[in-house]
């Protein structure tokens, strides 16, 4: 069993295949579980278990668009950008409940923000039309 617990064996992390994006979100994940369990008990099990939720959510479909054929990523990355936006605004209903103090707000919602505009790039390029004339057809 030893060797299967490479949190304690090895020095170094597992390598990373995922995405920037993914990344990142897994970076601002972190964050969140460190803040998670100082949420008030009658919060931390609505409100966020809601967030960590959402996080999870948002992660998963941005994983499962990484892996898919580009004529199948459009409805996967446009979920991911609903699941984040459902996030943020649970973030905000946290905030103005003062479970999240403002420091930790705005450590959560900045890269957040970041990761909607990498988001929304995304979602641009999978809504391109393809060039024919760049793609040499239609001469």
């Amino acid at each position: 069993m030893d060797q299967l617990d490479f949190h304690k064996n090895s020095s170094t992390p597992p390598p990373r295949t995922s995405l920037p994006i993914i990344q990142r979100l897994i970076s601002v994940y972190k964050l969140w579980y460190e803040y998670l369990p100082h949420f008030h008990k009658t919060s931390r099990y609505t409100l966020g278990k809601k967030i960590d939720f959402l996080f999870i959510e948002a992660a998963e479909l941005m994983f499962i668009a990484g892996h898919l054929e580009k004529s199948q990523k459009l409805p996967y990355v446009q979920k991911a950008i609903g699941k984040l936006d459902t996030l943020k605004f649970f973030l905000q209903i946290s905030w103005e409940i003062q479970m999240l103090d403002n420091k930790k707000y705005i450590v959560l919602s900045k890269p957040l923000d970041e990761i909607g505009r990498m988001l929304g790039g995304w979602l641009r390029q999978l809504q391109l039309k393809p060039n024919p004339i760049k793609n040499g057809a239609g001469k």
